[in-house]
């Protein structure tokens, strides 16, 4: 009887075994694109954090970031140069799977827009914390170097 059972152990673990072809294959990534309005001029995206980006002078420019809303961290001005103002937002799923009915929580695109009224140098910065948390430091911080002419 003991044999048996050990017989049944060991076929229990190999099948919960992973597969190695299934192991070695990548996952595929499939991204939806930020919901970042046709008009929008200059997209910056999270891979130019800490660099300097031109931008002209009356026309929308986006930062495009992923965050966490349906957690409460979203991503908004810690700090905006003087000659850059609000221009509106947009937000959507960040995987077509999050389109489907019952799916819930996961990142989210955060498209934070703004215009550079007059010409300038100065550094935008951003920061993702739960508004409520005012006491918090941020969860992340991304800054940007906007140059306006």
């Amino acid at each position: 009887m003991m044999r048996f059972v050990a017989a049944i152990c060991a076929l229990a673990l190999c099948a919960c075994a992973p597969d190695e072809d299934a192991a070695n294959e990548e996952t595929p990534v499939s991204e939806v694109a930020a919901p970042t309005p046709e008009d929008v001029v200059t997209r910056i995206t999270a891979e130019q954090d800490g660099q300097t980006v031109e931008v002209a002078l009356h026309q929308r420019f986006a930062v495009e970031l992923v965050g966490v809303p349906t957690a409460g961290y979203v991503w908004a001005p810690a700090s905006l140069p003087a000659f850059v103002q609000r221009a509106g937002e947009a937000g959507g799923a960040t995987t077509p799977e999050q389109s489907q009915p019952g799916f819930t929580g996961g990142n989210h695109w955060e498209v934070l827009m703004f215009v550079a009224t007059a010409p300038g140098t100065g550094e935008l910065v951003l920061e993702q914390r739960r508004p409520w948390e005012s006491d918090e430091p941020a969860s992340q911080t991304f800054r940007v170097t906007i140059v306006a002419q």
